[in-house]
This record gives structure tokens, sequence and C-alpha cells, in this order.
């Protein structure tokens, strides 16, 4: 039996995911994919990038990744709008969930792309290009935006098929079709290689896919290493990998945030870790993990990154725990007090909640009652929102008390349906 696989990607999807809701939920009758537009971060806390754009905003120079000060020297008119991750998250699983209806197997590659095994499912869906033009358009009905469908017989063709002309197209990349389709394309064009190894080839005199292609194999693993000889697979097309529909397990949780303004102080930048270890915490609670190893990252107001690590004597998700070790990291590794316009938390070394702990002769009557406030704590803030219940640190602070990256309706307790 021949494989079918199909690659599905989200056109624009932040701006697509927000177009959908205000047109369907809120009953807004102009849609932000139709005019000059783009989802953005708040300038005034330094996030102001350009996330997603639209088709009008592109065609007037827009790119995603640019500061939005450039982007309006190119679009004055350009009409911005929040970024909304809770929104996004819920899209997203009503995105991956449409296609577990439709395919056996699904592998979510991102929050919005997915690979689809359709691998004998012809009797149920017709052809591999009526089942992809099929589920295309009920994406489209259904969900109320659009996706680009790429479809070969393994799934590194299928994403680069994906990739060709949008928005809202099937494309077919099968094997015999590679040398009119993927070898007069750039090397860049190629899954996996980046800026510094398209200059690296472009040295060598290697321009194309195809050039690469039909390049001696054992020179490219001289040149490049490993990775030289497994692109030059990628450019012959080979990827034997399946569609793996169980996500690999968390290798750790971690949060970051771009301070509005410069952190200098030594107070200010734990109120920024513990705001951090809140939310880290909460979501390893929630997945029944712990972890040994906690690292804190961060970054000059120079741009300059460094970060420093803490071995827990036992596994945690117990906040402040957490934060103890986070504010020991932190001394340890800011002894010059930069200037610090980011900070960061992970925690690694996991294990599952019911784990052997190493208690001391002092601390178990404390852990215990850490855990259960925890607990109390984590259900009040499910119900009621996230600004329900919040440490007195934060009282009459700018900060956020759970940094992070969640949206202002989660933090609120206001949720929305899409």
């Amino acid at each position: 039996m021949e494989r079918v696989i199909f690659h599905v990607d989200v056109n624009s999807a932040f701006l697509s995911w927000t177009a959908a809701y205000r047109c369907l939920v809120l009953g807004e009758r102009q849609d932000l994919r139709e005019i000059p537009s783009a989802v953005c971060g708040d300038r005034a806390e330094r996030h102001g990038i350009i996330l997603a754009k639209s088709l009008p905003a592109k065609a007037r120079g827009v790119r995603t990744g640019e500061p939005l000060f450039r982007a309006r020297q190119k679009c004055p008119e350009l009409v911005t709008v929040p970024p909304d991750y809770e929104l996004y998250v819920q899209a997203s699983r009503k995105f991956v969930a449409l296609l577990r209806e439709v395919s056996p197997a699904v592998e979510q590659y991102s929050i919005d792309e997915a690979w689809a095994d359709m691998s004998g499912t012809a009797g149920l869906h017709g052809s591999p290009v009526e089942a992809a033009c099929a589920l295309k358009d009920r994406i489209r009905q259904e969900l109320g935006f659009t996706v680009n469908v790429g479809v070969s017989s393994n799934k590194l063709l299928a994403k680069i098929a994906g990739d060709f002309q949008k928005p809202d197209r099937v494309h077919t990349l099968f094997p015999e079709e590679i040398p009119a389709k993927l070898w007069p394309l750039g090397v860049r064009d190629l899954f996996s290689v980046g800026p510094a190894t398209e200059r690296k080839l472009r040295r060598f005199g290697i321009h194309t896919i195809g050039q690469l292609a039909q390049a001696d194999p054992g020179f490219l693993r001289e040149k490049l290493g490993k990775a030289g000889e497994s692109i030059w697979h990628l450019a012959n097309g080979r990827c034997p990998d399946a569609v793996l529909p169980a996500p690999e397990p968390n290798k750790g949780y971690g949060n970051s945030v771009t301070t509005a303004r410069d952190v200098t102080g030594l107070d200010e930048a734990r109120r920024v870790l513990l705001s951090l270890c809140e939310t880290v915490g909460m979501r390893m609670r929630r997945d029944g993990q712990r972890g040994m190893c906690l690292t804190v990252h961060l970054r000059t107001a120079q741009f300059l990154d460094f970060s420093h690590q803490r071995q827990l004597a036992s596994a945690t998700n117990v906040t402040a725990e957490l934060y103890q070790a986070a504010c020991a990291a932190l001394e340890e590794a800011w002894g010059r007090r930069e200037p610090l316009r980011q900070l960061g938390v992970q925690v690694t070394r996991l294990r599952q909640e019911g784990a052997y702990r190493q208690y001391s002769l002092f601390d178990s009557a404390r852990y215990d009652r850490l855990e259960k406030v925890d607990a109390a704590v984590d259900a009040l803030r499910e119900k009621f929102g996230e600004e329900a219940v919040f440490r007195a640190r934060f009282l009459d602070r700018p900060e956020s008390h759970m940094a992070g990256g969640l949206s202002r309706h989660r933090r609120t307790g206001v949720t929305k349906e899409v």
C-alpha cells in the first residue's frame, strides 16, 4: 500500500484565528484578513514585533518578525491587534480534533500545523487530491479559517508541498515530481537548511536544491559533518519517518518574560522570578510532574544571554521551592548586576508525581503544607481566574503576578469559544 501523507498548515494562523473569532463570535463586519492588518505585541512592553500579517499587509511589504515601527513605515494604515494565546490554543485544539476525524494517525508539529497519515483511506475519502480538497474546504466551512494541504508519500515532501503558493490551496509533491517542483527551488527552501548552512553551500557553488541533490554526499559530509549527508538525503526527497500520533512527553517546563523596563534591582528581579515560578509550578502540578533541576535564563539590555543551574535535593513542583532555587541561581549568575530586559525559569530532570522524595529531619511537615496550599490556590484560580488569588508582594505593583505569556482573558477567568 502506497503511503499518503498530508501536511496541513493554517494560513497566517494567529491573524486568521483572531479574524474568525471576531467575525463569527463577536459579529464584526470588517474581516482583518481583507485589510492591511497584523497581530503584534505591546510596543510599550517591548513586545512590538509582527507575529502574523494579512495578505494585503504582505503586499505592502510587512514581514513577520520585523518591529512594528518598521512595518508602519511601509504601511501607515496598518491595523494591529494584540496576541491572544488562549484563543490560539483553543483554535488549535479544534483544528487537530477535526483532522483526527478523517485520519487514523495525526502528528501535531506546531500550534498551527500537523501531519495526517491518509494511507489506505481512498475508499472513504477518494483520491489523495480529492481528500485534501475536501478537508481544506471542511476546515474553512466549519472552523472559519483557511489552510494549505501538502500531499505526498512522506512527511518531508508533504511539508514542502504545503509551503507552495498560498492561501487555501492543495499541492502535491510525489517522488516523480521532485525534478520539476523541488529541485529548481533555492537551498534555503529545504526543510532544516538555515541561513548559516545556506551561506556555506553557496560558497561551494550550491544554490538550488537540485544542485544539492546531485552533489557528492562524501564532500558534503566532509564539509558539513553529519548534517551535510542528512540534507543531501532531504534534497533527494528521502524521509522514512512515520507519522507519530502520540506527542513526546515534556522534557522540561519553562517560561520567560521581557520586562516593560530594564530590571536593575535584586528585589525587582526576584518578583519577576516569583511570577515565573507561579506559572511554571502550576503547569507542572496540572501535568503531575516534578523536577530536579532549575535553570534561570537572563538577557541583558545589550542582548547578552547567560544562565545558571541549581540542582534540587528532591524533585518538586512546589512554587516556594522553585522560587528559592531560582533566587539562589540568580544571585550566583547576576554578580555584575547588568540591567536585564528578559528573565526566564526552566525546570528539567522531570519525575512523575508519586516518585520518591528525600525528606530532611525538618522539612516534611513544611513541604506537605506547601503542597496543600498550592493545590488550593490552583483550584481557586482554575474556578475564578488567575486574578482571584495573588501574593501580597504584587499588591500595587506593575508586574504581573503570573508572567509568561498568559492572555488577559485567562487571568480574569473569561473564556472564549471558537
